[in-house]
């Protein structure tokens, strides 16, 4: 299959990386150090499952140079969604699939107005991957598992194809009728993990069972809850208990992504992450104290990383 990565970074690094082992013709879209080291040492991958390089490794820092792709996986910050939209259309053929792997609960939308929604697949994705270095990623977590679909729930014929190439790298993929429903499970998760993780800068292990924290931590978790009710997602009635399972049950020294970028002093996820869970809130009539607080907490140092100076 001839694959894209727009954006490798941790996520796009590790999956585009497996891929390639596998065979598949994979271009990385990167910049800068990171760039020139894939392509004079290739990509090199750090995993718990085993280390392995790919090289030589095809990479650009212009989409426009690859042509009539048969997948994009699309896994940029998410306040780079709109620039890196734009940037793909001109790879994208009339059977191209763009697979969204970003945080948050808006990327196929937003995606979807630059290159067109009949072009984007839903996706969520569970990994514990950075860049340790320019042309090096490393994985940490025990769990890589992507869930991804057709927006109308059909098993179509690109899905299937994109199943099978994503089930020969080995993590765990599984195709679902009902994505949007995945994507604000997810949200309940990732949302308190980048949250508390962000607020105290200590791993997962080291919050999760505090009882002040936790406590925070479960009304963060129903609030984004309620959202999704409010706009007709019928998640699962445990779905918060569940999530605390996910969390409890994750290597104690995990770091969501969100958090690392605040501890290193680079811009944030934080708009997409938290603001956006006021914002709806306040569109739909929810009331979201917990994400707001957070959102206020966090909004300084993420105005600093932006402008580089301290914000006045």
């Amino acid at each position: 299959m001839k694959i894209m990565v727009m954006g490798t970074g941790g996520v796009g690094a590790y999956y585009g990386g497996l891929l390639a082992r596998q065979g598949n013709n994979v271009t990385f879209i990167a910049r800068g150090a990171h760039l020139q080291a894939i392509r004079e040492k290739g990509l090199q991958v750090k995993s718990i499952f085993g280390d392995f390089t790919v090289s030589p490794a095809q990479a650009t820092d212009n989409p426009a140079e690859v042509s009539d792709v048969d997948l994009i996986l699309f896994c940029v910050k998410t306040y780079h969604t709109d620039e890196a939209a734009a940037a793909i259309r001109p790879a994208i053929g009339p059977q191209t699939a763009v697979l969204s792997l970003q945080n948050g609960v808006d990327a196929v939308e937003r995606i979807g107005k630059v290159v067109g929604l009949d072009h984007v697949l839903g996706g969520a994705t569970w990994l514990s991957s950075a860049m340790e270095a320019p042309g090096v990623v490393k994985h940490v977590s025990q769990f890589r598992r992507i869930v991804f679909g057709e927006l109308d729930g059909r098993r179509s014929e690109r899905v299937e194809s994109i199943f099978e190439v994503l089930h020969k790298t080995g993590i765990t993929v599984e195709v679902s009728e009902n994505i949007l429903k995945i994507l604000w499970t997810k949200f309940v998760f990732i949302s308190a993990a980048s949250s508390l993780g962000s607020l105290t800068r200590l791993p997962m292990g080291d919050y999760r069972s505090v009882p002040e924290t936790r406590e925070m931590i479960v009304s963060l978790m129903r609030e984004v809850e309620a959202l999704a009710r409010a706009q007709g997602i019928a998640l699962d009635a445990d779905v918060v208990q569940k999530s605390l399972e996910f969390m409890d049950n994750a290597a104690p020294h995990i770091k969501a992504s969100m958090q690392l970028d605040v501890e290193g002093g680079r811009r944030t996820e934080l708009e997409s992450m938290v603001g956006v869970i006021g914002r709806k809130g306040r569109e739909l009539g929810v009331p979201t104290p917990v994400a707001d607080f957070v959102y206020a907490s966090l909004l300084p140092i993420e105005l600093k990383a932006r402008s580089g100076t301290s914000p006045t």
